[in-house]
């Protein structure tokens, strides 16, 4: 810790009993020799550093500060092993770091989180087994949903994303806006608008994903 002090005739001095570097700094020499030797023989048992420089003399300190992160909330409910990660959200507050769950963030900020929704109508006129059946060839997990609960046709892509048959001529897509969830709609979606570019090859395969389908069956 330092205190820099400035002295003068009609200004008592003020000296941090806690600092341990203390830079005296005016222009009448013979007084700040008196007040060097006074406080060195005052604080003669503390390790107190207590410097004179002259004028432009540069004076040049270092600091050694160490950074704290302090888990709150449900991240600090558990203590984490040697060598466990403890993952969360970084927060700095003043000149605080605190590392806590997402769930936990209305309740220690005044911030609140919401879900966005989206969802996209694109025109296919293909066949529904088709898109199926091409999207299995790029993703590993495309499974079928139950028709009762999406009032039709559907099928998810890795538990992120919905494909819904609407009608002969559009599909519908539904998702949670999140950054790997848009990354597999925008896969899907460049994936159709190429179906719908090769349809003498859509046809054949049309014939091949329903034979795959009633084999399944």
């Amino acid at each position: 810790m330092m205190n820099k002090t400035f002295f003068a005739p009609w200004i008592k001095l003020r000296f941090h009993p806690s600092a341990s570097l203390t830079v005296l700094d005016l222009h009448l020499w013979n007084e700040i020799g008196r007040l060097k030797q006074k406080l060195i023989t005052q604080f003669a048992d503390r390790n107190t550093k207590i410097i004179s420089p002259k004028n432009c003399q540069s004076v040049e300190m270092y600091f050694n500060s160490e950074k704290m992160e302090k888990t709150i909330g449900r991240v600090a409910e558990k203590t984490p092993e040697v060598g466990e990660t403890v993952s969360g959200l970084l927060v700095k507050k003043a000149f605080t770091y605190q590392i806590m769950a997402l769930d936990d963030l209305h309740v220690f900020l005044q911030l609140s989180i919401t879900n966005s929704s989206q969802r996209i109508t694109i025109a296919y006129t293909g066949a529904f087994g088709v898109l199926k059946h091409r999207l299995k060839q790029i993703f590993e997990s495309v499974e079928s949903l139950p028709n009762e609960e999406y009032e039709g046709r559907a099928f998810g892509v890795h538990e992120r994303l919905t494909v819904k048959y609407e009608s002969e001529k559009h599909i519908s897509l539904h998702w949670r806006s999140d950054p790997i969830s848009d990354m597999v709609s925008d896969s899907v979606v460049a994936l159709v608008l190429n179906i719908g570019r090769e349809i003498p090859k859509v046809a054949v395969e049309s014939e091949e994903a329903t034979k795959t389908e009633e084999e399944n069956n």
